[in-house]
Order: C-alpha cells, then sequence, then structure tokens
C-alpha cells in the first residue's frame, strides 16, 4: 500500500511527509483546507487500498496534533472522587452529513475551549447510515484536523445493545454479536462503550435482584471482554444501563441492585478489572421524542428529582460520574441547563440534529422528494397501525441517511454551509447551556491520550518505511 499512502501524502502538496514511525506536518496550516476534505472524502467513498491509505494517513495525523481518540475514563473517575462538578458532557449522535455536522462540533468546541465533548454511533445507527467504526472515527479526525481541534477525541458506541428477541432465541450467539462490534469498534479507536444490557431486565420477579440479574451478569461479562481486547495503556470508560428508555422510571433501589449484582460478578473474573464509569438510567424520555399526528413533538414529563437522585447515589455510593440521560435531543431550550445544576453526568443526543438536515430550509425540494419516496418504497415496514403520513415520516426517514450519504455530502458548498452554520449554534447554545464551556483544562488535567499507531494499518506502515523516497 506504500504508492497509495504516497498519493494520499501528495494532498498536502509538502505540508506532510512520511518518516520513521509516522508522519509529520510541516505546515500545520495546510490541515485546515480542502486537502483534508478530499482525504476524508478518499476514507468513505474510495474502495480497497486508496481507502485504506486515506484512514492510515488520518490516524497518524490525529496522534500527531492531539486529535487522538482517547478515553474519558481519567474524567469520569475525577467526577466519581469529587474533584471536578458542575457540567453535563454532551454525547453526540453524528448520523446525517457526519464530516460537516463533526465540523460544526469542534469549531462550537474551539470557540467555548469545550473539552468535554463525546462523539457517538449506535448498534443500529451504523446499520442505517452506513458508517462502520473505521470510517466514523476517520470522518472524525479528519473533521478535527479540518476545524484545528488538538484535544482529544472520545468516540463511543452507544447502545452496544443485547436485541431481547435475539437473545431469547440464542443467548450465547446474540452476546457474541455484541462482542464482536465492540472488538471493531475498540480495534479501530472506539475507547468510550456503552454496554446496554437493560433490554435484558425483567420486571416479572418480586426481586429487584433477580429482575436485573440478566442484565448485570451480561454487563460484567461484556465488561471483562472489553478489558481483554482494550489497547495497552488505555482503559476505555464502559457504562452500563438499568433502565430501557421509553420504558419504566429507573430507580435507585433498582441501581443497588444492579450496581451490587455487577461488582459481584465482575469480581469473579480473573484480575482486579475495573467496572463502568457511569450508569444510564430512565427519568421519562425518549429516543427520538413522542410525535403526534401532525408531526409536532409532544411535551416531555421528564424526572429531574430521579434523575438527581440517581447520580447521587451513583457518585456517593459507587465512585461513577454518575447517571446518564438518552434521548434529550428533542427536549425543549430551557431544559437544558437543569443537567448540569442537578449533577447528571452525560446526555445523549441525537435526533435533533438529524432533524436539522432533514428540515433545512435550504435543502433541495428535489432531493427532499425523493428521500420520502424512498422512505415510502423501502421503510413500510416501520409504519405502525395508526400512524399516520407525517409520524411514520419523521421515524423512518433516518433509514434514508445510508442510501442518500454520497448524494449528501454532494450538496453545493452554500447548501452544506448553511445547515453547518445552524448546527453549529445549536451545538454553542447546548455546550453553554450544559456548562462544558472551560473543561479543556480538565481533559488536560485528568485525561491520558498515549501516542499510539493503529494496530490494523501497521504493515501499510511498514511498507511506506521500506520506501526509500518515503520521506521525500
Amino acid at each position: 500500500m506504500a504508492d497509495e499512502i504516497q498519493r494520499a501524502v501528495g494532498l498536502y502538496d509538502g505540508a506532510v511527509a512520511l518518516v520513521a514511525g509516522g508522519v509529520t506536518v510541516r505546515d500545520p496550516a495546510k490541515l485546515r483546507s480542502p486537502s483534508t476534505d478530499r482525504l476524508v472524502w478518499q476514507a468513505v467513498f474510495d474502495e480497497g487500498e486508496e481507502r485504506e491509505a486515506a484512514r492510515w494517513l488520518l490516524w497518524e495525523l490525529g496522534q500527531v496534533t492531539g486529535a487522538r481518540p482517547a478515553s474519558i475514563q481519567g474524567l469520569y473517575e475525577a467526577r466519581g472522587r469529587g474533584d471536578v462538578s458542575g457540567f453535563t458532557v454532551p454525547a453526540i449522535n453524528i448520523r446525517a452529513l457526519a464530516y460537516d455536522t463533526a465540523r460544526a462540533v469542534f469549531r462550537a468546541a474551539r470557540a467555548g475551549k469545550a473539552g468535554a465533548i463525546i462523539l457517538e454511533i449506535a448498534r443500529s445507527e451504523i446499520a442505517y447510515t452506513e458508517q462502520r467504526p473505521a470510517e466514523y472515527v476517520a470522518v472524525l479526525i479528519g473533521a478535527a484536523l479540518r476545524e484545528g481541534y488538538v484535544l482529544p477525541l472520545f468516540i463511543q458506541g452507544d447502545h452496544c445493545q443485547v436485541n431481547h428477541k435475539k437473545y431469547h432465541a440464542d443467548p450465547e450467539a446474540e452476546t457474541g454479536e455484541v462482542k464482536k462490534l465492540i472488538a471493531e469498534e475498540v480495534g479501530a479507536g472506539f475507547y468510550n462503550i456503552d454496554v446496554d444490557t437493560s433490554t435484558l431486565v425483567d420486571l416479572e420477579p418480586e426481586s429487584l435482584d433477580e429482575q436485573q440479574r440478566l442484565n448485570y451478569e451480561r454487563a460484567a461479562e461484556i465488561t471483562a471482554f472489553i478489558r481483554a481486547h482494550e489497547p495497552e495503556g488505555i482503559t476505555v470508560s464502559v457504562g452500563g444501563e438499568i433502565g430501557e428508555v421509553g420504558m419504566k422510571n429507573s430507580t435507585v433501589d433498582e441501581l443497588h441492585a444492579f450496581m451490587r449484582g455487577y461488582n459481584r460478578t465482575l469480581a469473579n473474573y480473573e484480575g482486579e478489572l475495573t467496572g463502568i464509569s457511569k450508569i444510564s438510567v430512565q427519568t421519562g424520555t425518549s429516543h427520538g421524542g413522542v410525535v403526534l399526528a401532525d408531526g409536532s413533538m409532544a411535551d416531555v414529563k421528564l424526572d429531574l428529582e430521579a434523575l438527581a437522585a440517581l447520580s447521587k447515589a451513583a457518585r456517593e455510593e459507587y465512585g461513577l460520574a454518575g447517571a446518564v440521560q438518552h434521548g434529550a435531543s428533542t427536549l425543549p431550550s430551557t431544559a437544558f441547563g437543569n443537567f448540569p445544576r442537578i449533577e447528571t453526568a452525560e446526555i445523549h443526543l441525537a435526533t435533533n440534529f438529524q432533524n436539522m438536515v432533514f428540515d433545512h430550509p435550504k435543502l433541495p425540494t428535489g432531493l427532499r422528494d425523493r428521500l420520502r419516496r424512498w422512505v415510502d418504497d423501502n421503510a413500510a415496514g416501520e409504519r405502525k397501525a395508526g400512524d399516520t403520513a407525517e409520524q411514520f415520516y419523521y421515524k423512518a426517514r433516518k433509514k434514508a441517511i445510508g442510501p442518500f450519504k454520497r448524494e449528501v455530502w454532494s450538496l453545493s458548498d452554500e447548501v452544506r454551509g448553511a445547515i453547518a452554520a445552524d448546527l453549529e449554534r445549536t451545538f454553542a447554545f447546548l455546550f453553554e447551556q450544559l456548562n462544558v464551556n472551560g473543561t479543556e483544562k480538565d481533559i488536560n488535567r485528568f485525561v491520558q491520550a498515549p501516542l499510539q499507531h493503529h494496530a490494523a494499518l501497521k504493515p501499510a506502515l511498514v511498507a511506506a518505511e521500506d520506501d526509500p523516497d518515503a520521506g521525500e
């Protein structure tokens, strides 16, 4: 792959050069140019060794500049000790227009000196957005390079979820599929993993321990798997979940039942394994919000008192960063300031950013119509009895992200720029409300991001080093 790497490096017209062990950047300003746009496009839409060379170069440039995939574990441990507080980490699911959306995140973060930010993608999203982990990491690194963002990148596997129906048909096979995905994610640079075995909670038994047993046992098993596969020098931040989003609200007693069972089970594995750093709970939200018949959103009854109590118990009794709230992006703007006030550790934000792309007035009418027709023709199975056309389209249109990815990425600079500008304003608002502006200093204090060459691409590096003209 030496020739392909040379061509990728050549995109920077001498500003980047190959050296023993990686690359060197002679002119950092060149990274903030359309050369990086072309490299990211190659990493996403090219095939074979051209694509792999682009991904390798993006990884190595991230290592050189400081925009390296990292674990947020150190910050979350500090929060569990009480060394930091007063902010809520946004975990942003990037689905549509991924590169431009990530660039908007990093612009807002740089402006506010915000470092405590997670970028994530869920198991289900990987499928319908057609973004495998290696691609996702490459895009995020490229976006950081383009915007001059040089802090560690916290990339997270959201909802590494055990499917309830598939699990009960074949428990080991379904658990194995989740482990397989996690191994791919960690290998690609996802050093933050949310394990979601909350789908296995059974509310029928009287005992809370029995209700949570399958959840905590499988969560501990998957945690041990992660510890066996994390890179040297990296402690992957692992999250657990006690309440399935959109279902029954969580309680502190359920938190205790899960944590005691989880810690007891994890202790049975060989070695002293680091456990979870946070716990996801349900306090009234739902993924994507609840859309009414006319397409508008229903009001959400968020139980802030329960969320505060769960976060407090998680920190004070188990040393976790606190509780995590899913399904938050469609909450009213007045809600976000509550999360840092009650010391929520993390909130997950996804659907509203997707909506901003789909509903943007600059999106060409012809593309909008074709998206809608595609959903009608290809996602009819998503329609539930009683759904209006607006409800169906709102819930199902995410399935068109992957099939239309190239076309959406190919929109004019004017259209993509307008969408990205609105996204950036939204991110800036959220970072202010969640009080993560200024957390750059906390990242520098508590987070370690060791230099790493990407193991999967080391053969390419060796090939490049063997080329006597590699440094020219």
